[in-house]
């Protein structure tokens, strides 16, 4: 492999970060510049979750990477920016740049690099003098036959090889064993949210006709975006079949990550194509508040229930609040806090569960995906639960947990636990 250069690395991360990807995205830029030049200061061994959480993201010397997921939403996002850059405007660049999966550390080649060649085969030995080539040849048909006979006694099932049990964390069992295997793949229902998108000239005169019109100087939030450009006016037509929120759909990735290490396959669907006749087929996990029938069918008023925007608290205990709202920054009007709720219930049959978990906007949602796919996030549950049985012994069945996290430019920092209520069995 041929070397590669601080210069040519520090040259090429700055045609990185002039990108259209890095250039507006100040965090995520110092986020890669950092873990590039300390991995050519030699201090690879260095780099980890909590070092970039603090000196990228100005967390304090108490920051809990277990509970505050900053640092790897952003590396998810730095991995798509920088294969999106090379595939286009950098396709012609003389090296590269990428952040492997699951790890900080990154790693410079050269574009022109071909694949490593396959190592020829050693030369076979030769046997000891006198050794007959025909004595040699019987020895290799025999050898042959004993691998022809061992493939065919596979394929007829009787050297099968064990199957290795996937690995279910112990603290993660507790919640997820209705889920995994020997049940049927779950269900999980992304929601489909109604909104106005902005309309463009690859759209019919039909669509066109029924949109609504917005001044461009009225939606200044918007001048930095390619609509704002391109478009001569803001022209909104109604949808309620395309879009799915970002914390809904970076949530799959937990929960792809998690159903694959325990060795379940996934079913996933819109919520437009789901019924209630769907969900009662087997397990099933609803993300987000948006389907127009789970709000009707799945909510206990008497505790806690997320409607109008906001989740009451009909039966407020010990230092808990009867309304929970979002919190925004009273300059930038930007999120800082959102809640969720996950609501564990049983389907029709009772052998089957319905996993809810709601968000009062999207972020609330992202960080409860993380908290129930968080082994560690689940044994402190399953004690908040505990406390609530009589004997304190196995948690119940079906609850209703209550989570709130920190949000920073829209992407869910700590979440934490707020409060917890058992359901009926």
């Amino acid at each position: 492999m041929e070397p590669i250069s601080r210069y040519e690395v520090r040259e090429e991360l700055r045609r990185v970060l002039q990108s259209k990807h890095f250039a507006k995205a100040k965090k995520r830029s110092r986020f890669l510049q950092f873990v590039c030049e300390q991995s050519l200061l030699g201090n690879a061994d260095k780099l980890n979750e909590y070092l970039i959480g603090v000196e990228i993201y100005d967390r304090g010397p108490d920051f809990d990477p277990q509970a505050d997921a900053i640092v790897r939403v952003q590396a998810v996002e730095i991995r798509r920016a920088l294969k999106e850059y090379f595939a286009g405007e950098g396709k012609d660049d003389p090296c590269r740049i990428e952040l492997p999966a699951g790890h900080y550390l990154p790693v410079f080649t050269k574009a022109s690099e071909a694949p490593p060649a396959v190592p020829l085969p050693p030369k076979p030995r030769r046997g000891p003098p006198g050794f007959p080539r025909r004595n040699a040849a019987v020895l290799a048909l025999a050898l042959a036959c004993v691998a022809f006979a061992a493939l065919w006694l596979r394929e007829r099932g009787g050297l099968r090889a064990p199957r290795q049990a996937a690995a279910v964390p112990v603290a993660a069992e507790w919640f997820w064993k209705p889920f995994l295997p020997p049940a049927k793949p779950p269900l999980i229902v992304i929601p489909n949210h109604p909104l106005l998108r902005a309309a463009h000239p690859g759209d019919t005169k039909a669509t066109l006709a029924q949109s609504h019109l917005i001044p461009k100087e009225k939606l200044p939030e918007f001048r930095d975006t390619m609509h704002f450009r391109e478009l001569e006016g803001f022209h909104f037509v109604p949808s309620t079949t395309d879009f799915t929120a970002v914390g809904e759909t970076l949530g799959l990735l937990n929960f792809f990550e998690f159903f694959t290490g325990a060795g379940q396959k996934l079913q996933v669907k819109a919520g437009r194509l789901v019924d209630f006749e769907s969900v009662k087929q087997g397990n099933t996990i609803l993300l987000g508040g948006n389907q127009a029938w789970s709000g009707r069918i799945f909510v206990y008023p008497e505790f806690f229930w997320f409607h109008g925007g906001v989740i009451t608290n009909k039966t407020p205990r010990r230092n808990e609040q009867a309304v929970y709202k979002p919190e925004f920054d009273p300059v930038t009007n930007s999120l800082r806090r959102d809640y969720a709720l996950v609501l564990m219930l049983p389907n029709e049959d009772r052998s089957h569960r319905i996993l809810l978990i709601y968000g009062i906007y999207t972020q609330g949602s992202q960080a409860a995906i993380e908290y129930v796919t968080s082994p560690q996030r689940l044994a402190e549950l399953r004690a908040e639960l505990l406390a609530l049985t009589p004997d304190k012994r196995s948690p119940p069945k079906f609850f209703q947990v209550l989570l709130t996290t920190t949000v920073e430019n829209y992407v869910p920092g700590k979440v934490s636990f707020v409060a917890a209520r058992s359901l009926p069995d």
